[in-house]
């Protein structure tokens, strides 16, 4: 069941409606010291419902409303409820960037879940440098960040591709082609994945990135044709992921001969090309739907029930899911009067908790998350096979391309050498 506009508004006027009528709240007005009374916690919500992106982060607005509703269900924080408001950034950055600054300053959230793509990050990062709030942001991506304003819960390079370059070299051979869309994510990436290339006995085939929202890819095909790699690495995102698997089965590529390995094609993806069009390709990721744990069942057991039975969870909607809950800890560590984002951040340094996946942990040094790596092809059925699981949860080096740059606690460090 998809959310309408007019369901999104009709929501939100309720939500507004039920805070008027019964959690007055006070909001001081200088966003370093904001923080909430009398009963809710405003977050924001920004993910796009509209746009070439929307195909995934519908998904992630679903899981993270479903977070917010069970905790509001079980009490809320210490009592008080959690009042989600919903932007639509529409797959625009500087849209992102707009809706940021309402939520922030407009609206006076102490925390904002949002975004997908880096461009969007990116994009909103200012604001939350500028005004010290706190932007919690669920998706894998290219690491190279060092913020005290970011909680950073989806995958960085060396979660995903440490075993996963090494283990495509072993079974399908050497010679990659690196396709992407044209941003800071896959270049980014795919520096990491040449590092690794280099380090493996591996060699670029070819590298060429599309336009976000690119859906005609006739002569990447012929590329790919008279290349004839051994692997597509492939960082394309967005409705570009559903056109490229598509053609790919229709020029009658075999993935048993050629397969694409993606860090970036989910079960959400899946759903939306058909089980045929996916199957027999892979993906690198920490978290897969099919993944057996009583709080993956329990996850996806409600995530199902509330947006329907034909909906599917995947890697960055689960870390949508868990990082609310982190958030909860962190805030039920707090007094109300200490109730802001910096002391917010200061609180969730270290937390844990049994996510889908595995239990994770914020890193008090960069505040990204110790995750469990995995591997996996997809079936025809639309879900995914896992085919290796990493032994030990993996900690986050965000900077692991770039030897002698580390995140602190105190900011980005350059070793000397």
């Amino acid at each position: 069941m998809s959310i309408s506009r007019r369901t999104l508004l009709r929501n939100t006027a309720a939500l507004g409606a039920f805070a008027g009528a019964g959690f007055p709240h006070v909001w001081i007005k200088n966003a370093d010291l904001a923080h909430a009374t009398g009963g809710e916690i405003k977050v924001g919500v920004l993910f796009s419902l509209t746009g070439t992106t929307a195909i995934i982060e519908e998904s992630l607005n679903k899981a993270t409303l479903l977070a917010i509703e069970e905790i509001n269900a079980a009490g809320g924080i210490k009592g008080s409820k959690i009042v989600p408001i919903v932007e639509d950034p529409a797959s625009d950055p500087a849209t992102f960037s707009e809706k940021a600054r309402k939520l922030v300053v407009g609206d006076k959230c102490v925390s904002v879940f949002g975004s997908y793509t880096s461009a969007s990050r990116k994009a909103v990062l200012p604001v939350f440098e500028r005004q010290n709030n706190l932007y919690w942001y669920p998706t894998l991506y290219e690491g190279r960040e060092c913020s005290k304003n970011v909680i950073y819960t989806g995958a960085v390079p060396n979660q995903q591709q440490d075993e996963f370059v090494p283990w495509l070299i072993n079974k399908f051979g050497k010679k990659f082609y690196l396709i992407g869309s044209n941003y800071i994510y896959p270049k980014e990436e795919n520096n990491y994945c040449k590092k690794l290339l280099e380090k493996h006995g591996g060699e670029v085939a070819a590298e060429e990135y599309v336009p976000l929202g690119h859906s005609e890819f006739s002569s990447v095909i012929n590329k790919i044709r008279a290349t004839q790699p051994n692997v597509i690495f492939s960082t394309v995102v967005g409705d570009s992921v559903v056109a490229l698997h598509r053609q790919y089965r229709a020029a009658g590529l075999d993935p048993e001969k050629m397969p694409m390995a993606s860090l970036t094609t989910s079960e959400n993806e899946v759903a939306a090309m058909g089980g045929d069009a996916a199957a027999g390709h892979f993906t690198s990721a920490p978290y897969f739907m099919v993944y057996k744990s009583p709080e993956n069942e329990k996850f996806v057991e409600a995530y199902k029930k509330r947006w329907g039975a034909d909906k599917v969870t995947h890697f960055v909607s689960e870390a949508c899911y868990f990082q609310v809950h982190l958030f909860r800890q962190a805030v039920e560590k707090l007094a109300t009067s200490d109730l802001t984002p910096p002391n917010i951040r200061d609180a969730v340094k270290g937390q844990e908790t049994i996510a889908p996946q595995g239990k994770v942990r914020i890193e008090p040094e960069n505040l990204h998350t110790w995750l469990w790596p995995k591997i996996a092809q997809a079936k025809s059925n639309g879900q995914f096979e896992i085919l290796v699981e990493a032994k030990d949860w993996l900690k986050p080096v965000p900077y692991a391309a770039y030897p002698g740059q580390v995140c602190t606690d105190k900011g980005l460090v350059v070793e000397k050498s």
